[in-house]
């Protein structure tokens, strides 16, 4: 997994509180692998009209937004069905980081196993930073410091630790489990010092 220190990019408003995940990739669209990419089945029916135009009200449509990697949402973002092709489709699509007030914990955890940043704000800073991205078209998500910067703005996020140091690394869940290899070693010797009739019987090839 590719690591995630800081990123300035594109980015987009999407003024919309509870977006689920059928919203972010309609169930349709769940028979396309991943190898095949689903970038282009994100918000498909919020982009799209019923004839496949586009949606000129929609701002990932606005030609300004091309190539946005950060998308400001509100509130419960990823709620819903526990789909990690929502995260697919993000990420896909090229958004790295996605900042709301509170989002589906099962998304949330998606998130980090694919190297998207969701990124907690306070009510008060989401609307500043709607604005300020509507305005400038662009927003700096510093992971290390916990800050994003749009416009005149710079304001704080939360974000679980344990997953802040997975995406600062690019560790999957192995490589974490990792880095305690020592002290797991040291654990099972020691457990069959005390507990060897626990320890599975290998019977002597003849």
């Amino acid at each position: 997994m590719e690591k995630f220190t800081q990123l300035n990019g594109v980015a987009v408003s999407l003024r919309r509180d509870n977006v689920d995940t059928d919203q972010v990739i309609p169930a349709r669209f769940l028979k396309i692998s991943r190898a095949e990419g689903l970038g282009d089945a994100l918000f498909r029916d919020l982009r799209f009209d019923a004839d496949g135009k586009p949606r000129p009200d929609f701002p990932m449509n606005d030609p300004a937004r091309k190539g946005a990697s950060i998308l400001i949402g509100r509130k419960n973002f990823g709620v819903g069905s526990s789909r990690e092709a929502a995260v697919y489709a993000l990420v896909d699509h090229g958004i790295r980081c996605v900042v709301a007030t509170s989002f589906g914990d099962i998304f949330a955890g998606n998130s980090v196993n694919n190297g998207l940043v969701a990124a907690i704000v306070s009510e008060e800073d989401i609307e500043k930073l709607l604005s300020a991205v509507e305005q400038t078209g662009r927003a700096e998500v510093d992971l290390e410091a916990q800050t994003i910067k749009a416009g005149n703005y710079l304001v704080p996020f939360a974000i679980d630790a344990a997953r802040r140091t997975r995406l600062l690394n690019g560790w999957d869940e192995l490589d974490l489990t990792a880095q305690y290899k020592d002290r797991i070693s040291a654990f099972a010797a020691k457990d069959r010092s005390e507990r060897p009739w626990a320890v599975p019987h290998t019977p002597a090839s003849s």
